[in-house]
């Protein structure tokens, strides 16, 4: 039995973010699993995605999205108190503001997260298939 491939994904620059956020798109984040690690300056948030490079099977993967370099982190619109709170990602963006980038998660409901870097580094690495009972 062949093993099924999982993605992973490095992004370095805008393009590969832009590739990460096609593939994020539309995915369920539950708020517990978002986490900043500030002393290591690392974001991470656990996710559940539609595979989208696969058009013919319709399947649900945990990934994990991990950004690295973070020096800050801002939400708005989010109530990080209820932790099972469930927000859907519409888009990562980008915006080069001086010498740092703003890399902005937005999720439906106008709810997002800004994280300030002033380098590129994102993995999106899938975790597992989510089989549906």
């Amino acid at each position: 039995m062949a093993k099924e491939y999982l993605a992973k994904i490095i992004a370095t620059d805008i393009e590969g973010l832009q590739m990460i956020s096609a593939f994020c798109s539309g995915s369920k984040i539950k708020i517990s699993n978002i986490k900043y690690l500030k002393i290591s300056k690392i974001f991470l948030i656990s996710l559940e995605r539609n595979e989208v490079e696969n058009e013919s099977v319709k399947k649900k993967i945990k990934s994990i999205c991990k950004f690295d370099f973070i020096d800050e982190v801002k939400s708005k619109n989010i109530d990080q108190k209820n932790q099972d709170l469930i927000l859907e990602l519409i888009a990562i963006d980008i915006i080069k503001n001086n010498r740092d980038y703003e890399i902005n998660l937005i999720f439906k409901d106008n709810a997002y997260i800004v994280l300030t870097t002033e380098t590129i580094e994102v993995r999106l690495e899938d975790q597992n298939e989510i089989n549906e009972l």
